[in-house]
């Protein structure tokens, strides 16, 4: 509840110091409008990662990206972390299915899930460690329904999950955090601690050969809907922008 406010009698202002005033808000106005501008556009996060160095129910990335209706997608990542309960990896909401894309990793050392539509599947037997970087890569295509998961460039079994339908926006989508509704219902524990880098999203699912190169640090095609080189983002909470600690020197 707001406080009522006391009248008070107002002190003469000279003219001039009316303009120097009006000067001084024109200014700080467009000083805003320039801050918010930068912090809108694209930025290249070529040799950087997010580090998240807490668990937390709130730390997380929001990206931005226009497209608002997928017929197929291919998101790739790269993460570091010692964590051995549940984590989220990618976090796609729409207002109909909180778990519309969501690459989630099991307590289980070898069980990736990923989620469709509410829909899922997990993939498992693949090589995963802690403490080191891994690529992480899943497409889906809705016409056959099928996805399948990649690990360090190495291809998964793969398994109907859901057709039918298309993903279809408003898209929230989050790094750190699993949305549970659209943009938010998080839960500390199943919240990301380590390091991500290197996010691509696709409208298509990319050849085995195009997910090696990307795994490999060859030249790819970066996303075209979500770029790192061109990233539209927004930080919430403790999350640190580094420079990236490459697995070789």
């Amino acid at each position: 509840m707001r406080k009522q406010q006391k009248y008070k009698t107002r002190t003469p202002i000279h003219c001039c110091t009316q303009h120097s005033d009006t000067g001084l808000k024109m200014a700080l106005l467009l000083l805003l409008v320039m801050l918010t501008a930068c912090a809108a556009a694209p930025q290249d996060l070529s040799g950087k990662m997010f580090t998240f160095p807490q668990q937390t129910n709130s730390a997380q990335v929001r990206l931005t990206t226009s497209r608002q209706y997928l017929r197929a997608v291919t998101v790739c990542l790269r993460y570091f972390t010692d964590l051995g309960r549940d984590y989220s990896l990618f976090s796609l909401a729409t207002p109909s299915a909180d778990n519309a894309l969501l690459i989630y990793k099991w307590a289980a050392s070898d069980q990736i899930h990923l989620a469709i539509r509410n829909s899922a599947a997990d993939f498992r037997g693949q090589d995963y460690r802690l403490n080191t970087w891994h690529s992480v890569c899943a497409t889906w295509d809705s016409a056959s329904g099928v996805g399948q998961m990649w690990l360090d460039g190495k291809p998964s079994s793969r398994k109907f999950i859901s057709s039918g339908s298309d993903i279809s926006g408003p898209i929230i989508i989050v790094l750190g955090q699993e949305q549970d509704s659209h943009g938010g219902g998080f839960d500390i524990n199943q919240s990301f601690v380590g390091m991500l880098s290197d996010v691509h999203m696709w409208d298509h699912t990319l050849s085995q050969c195009q997910i090696q190169d990307y795994a490999d640090y060859l030249n790819f095609t970066p996303g075209n809907l979500l770029n790192w080189r061109k990233l539209e983002f927004q930080t919430v909470g403790r999350v640190l922008i580094e420079n990236k600690q490459e697995p070789y020197c």
